[in-house]
Parts: C-alpha cells; sequence; structure tokens
C-alpha cells in the first residue's frame, strides 16, 4: 500500500496542444456521490483539465457499502474499507482510470496492482464543533447531546467532558450538520477540512486544536488511486502530488498499519514537517474509554514510516 515515489511533473512537456496521445482519452475518475466527494473530485478533475486541456475529464459516480448501509455503526460493517471497495472494484476492472479518495477513507492495505500515486496539499488536519448557540466544546451545559460516527472523535470527547452524552451519527456531511434540528441535537463534531471545502466555514462554533482533539489518519488530504503499473497517467498527474504531506501521511498510516490497521479501536495520528525533522504524534483508547495513551516522536522525515511504527510500539 506504500504510494510509488513522487514523480517529475514533466513527463508531458514534449507534447504540444492536443498531441498528449500516450494517455487514453477521457480519463474517467470514479468517486462517491456525496455532495463533499463530488466537490472535491469536480476539484480534481478541473485542475487536471486546467493542466492538460486536450484531455476529456469524466466523473463517474460509484456507490459504495458505507453510502448505503448509513444504519450501521462503521466498526460493525468493516470499518476503512467501505467507503472505497467498490470504487477500487471498478478501478481494477477498468471501469475507471484513477479515484479520487478521502485519504482517512483508505485501508492501509490496498488491492494488488493498484496504488495511491498522488497526495494533495493537506487541508486543515482538525475537526470542528458545529452547534446549537455557537457555543464551544468547554461552554456546553452538562448532558448536551454531541453527535459524531467516529469511535476517535467518542473517545477524546468523553475524556474531554465526561458529562455530555455522545450520539451516535452516520451520514452524509450535510445529513449530519442538518440532524442538529433534526434530531434536538446540541452539535456535531466533523472534519474542518470537508467544512472548509464546501464553503461553510460560517457555520463553524468551534475549530478544535489539535492539542485537544487527534485527527484521524490522513485527515484533511485526498489520495488518487490509479494502477500501478499507469505510468503515462501517473506522470500527467503527478503536478497534484504534495511531498511534503506524503511524508506525513506515511507516517501516519505506518502506525495504523502497526496496530492493525482497523475501525475497531480509537486511533489517531498526526505527523507534521519541521523542516528535516518530522513529528508524530499517536493515540490508541481502549473501547469502553477508560484507557487512553498518547505519546510523540520525532526523527528525519525521510524515516517517517519507520517513526510510525516505532511510536506503535510504544504505545
Amino acid at each position: 500500500g506504500r504510494p510509488p515515489a513522487p514523480v517529475s511533473s514533466g513527463g508531458m512537456r514534449d507534447t504540444g496542444p492536443g498531441e498528449e496521445k500516450t494517455i487514453r482519452n477521457p480519463i474517467r475518475i470514479g468517486t462517491r456521490g456525496s455532495r463533499l466527494a463530488l466537490t472535491q473530485t469536480n476539484a480534481v478533475a478541473d485542475e487536471i483539465r486546467r493542466r492538460h486541456p486536450a484531455l476529456t475529464v469524466e466523473v463517474q459516480v460509484i456507490r459504495t457499502k458505507g453510502d448505503i448501509m448509513q444504519d450501521v455503526s462503521l466498526a460493525k460493517i468493516g470499518g476503512k474499507g467501505v467507503f472505497v471497495k467498490e470504487i477500487e472494484d471498478a478501478l481494477t476492472r477498468g471501469g475507471i482510470d484513477l479515484a479520487v479518495h478521502s485519504m482517512k477513507d483508505v485501508p492501509v492495505e490496498l488491492p494488488a496492482g493498484l496504488a495511491i500515486g498522488v497526495v494533495t496539499r493537506r487541508e486543515d488536519a482538525r475537526d470542528v464543533l458545529i452547534s446549537r448557540g455557537r457555543l464551544k466544546l468547554e461552554a456546553l451545559p452538562k448532558g448536551a447531546r454531541l453527535g459524531t460516527g467516529s469511535l476517535r472523535r467518542k473517545f477524546q470527547l468523553r475524556n474531554l467532558l465526561p458529562d455530555v452524552e455522545i450520539v451516535p451519527l452516520r451520514g452524509n456531511l450535510d445529513t449530519r450538520i442538518r440532524k442538529i434540528e433534526t434530531d434536538g441535537l446540541d452539535g456535531v463534531v466533523v472534519a474542518a477540512a470537508g467544512i472548509r471545502r464546501m464553503g461553510w466555514v460560517g457555520r463553524v462554533s468551534q475549530f478544535i486544536p489539535v492539542e485537544l482533539m487527534l485527527p484521524a489518519i490522513g485527515q484533511g488530504v485526498l489520495g488518487i488511486e490509479l494502477r500501478a503499473d499507469d505510468r503515462e497517467l501517473l506522470e500527467a498527474l503527478a503536478f497534484l502530488h504534495h511531498p511534503e504531506t506524503a511524508l506525513e501521511v506515511a507516517a501516519e498510516r505506518a502506525f495504523l498499519k502497526r496496530l492493525g490497521g482497523g475501525c475497531q479501536l480509537p486511533i489517531a495520528a498526526y505527523g507534521r514537517l519541521r523542516g528535516a525533522e518530522l513529528v508524530l504524534q499517536g493515540l490508541v483508547g481502549s473501547v469502553d474509554g477508560r484507557i487512553m495513551l498518547r505519546d510523540e516522536i520525532r526523527g528525519a522525515a525521510a524515516d517517517g514510516e519507520a517513526l510510525g511504527g516505532r511510536l506503535a510500539e510504544t504505545i
């Protein structure tokens, strides 16, 4: 599942307008059908069109198990892979040429023949609170009802606010926010990146510092998955790749992989480059919420995957 090494963005520089003959045309991008997934995918499609105007880029919506079974917790229906498996199947069959995923949905083990070839620049990695009356976490009343479908968020919220009731929540981003009204919630906790990409920052009551709530592995990052042997397409997309983010995410995913890689335990990690040094924070909790282990490790950025493994061993 390790992404290929970043490639030069100059793979097509010798072709003139209309001469991009080594890449199939049109390029078909697979995505989930939620408003957020479509917004993210269309943004990538627009970037490709600008860079390679001779190419036709088509977006195909593929329903995943995670989209269909919205009344069951992610842990019960299979964890991370539930938002990508059907899309990866289409990629393997050749029904699509690439897929745009939220990296936090991508399992650490990829199907044979597929690779995350491009990792985009990270958007805001934090979680946000959207609350009734725009209250911040510390101002929520005792017994306030907060919605989240994430074990990671639920666990950290319970440690921060033991008197708050956590209400299980599934559904697309807009659906979850709407449940403040429809289900009488006092607030919901969701990812800042999705809110920013949708242009909904005005709805945010609080950006939660990573010191209070450690993000999900890969949160705020888009990954472009394609067939590993599709070198021409990989080179054409290399301009979207952000090497610094790729190093950070590789460390986070190595941490997750060493811990088993699933959604059965509260797990969080956040890597940040500081010059040539990478600082990786990690967290693991028990399902009953009684034990939380959090630690960090520092080392050379190029050793990120080894650092992720070592931090997992320490915890």
